[in-house]
């Protein structure tokens, strides 16, 4: 793909379009990026279409496309069913861009099962001191402070 040079594309290659019921599911839920596709989604001005996501205990934080509403925060629950703020009646408005997420590149219904292991790679990617830092000028560029109990990371 023009723009990014990852390994897991091709541990997690891009399946065919597809507009199934269960791969239209698949694009209700924001997918999670490479950290290298937000930051091209951040440079294309569209970071405020963004919403934060966090690990379980708190120890990162991850970059994705927001449920409708929930653009510019830290992602809601409530939100969830809203579904991505890319997705319209036409289809996805990032399909053609280099920073379409690796995950909904990769989720079909041909794949039942294989998410899982995408999704823990895309947590690894994240997960690192620079990636950190990522989160941290994001959350400078759309005017939001860290949750008490998330870990500071030096920019």
């Amino acid at each position: 793909m023009e723009g990014v040079k990852h390994q897991l594309y091709d541990r997690f290659p891009p399946s065919e379009s597809c507009s199934c019921d269960i791969c239209r599911a698949y694009c209700e839920r924001p997918g999670w990026p490479l950290v290298e596709e937000a930051r091209l989604a951040i440079q294309a001005g569209l970071f405020r279409r963004y919403m934060l996501e966090f690990a379980p205990d708190l120890s990162f934080g991850i970059l994705a496309p927001a449920f409708r509403g929930n653009e510019a925060q830290f992602a809601i629950q409530r939100f969830a069913h809203a579904g991505c703020t890319f997705l319209t009646k036409e289809g996805c408005t990032i399909f053609d861009t280099p920073y379409r997420p690796l995950e909904c590149r990769f989720c079909h219904h041909d794949r039942k099962g294989k998410g899982l292991a995408c999704h823990l790679a895309l947590a690894k990617d994240w997960n690192t001191s620079k990636e950190k830092r990522t989160v941290s000028r994001w959350l400078e560029m759309i005017g939001l402070r860290y949750p008490e109990n998330y870990p500071r990371v030096r920019t």
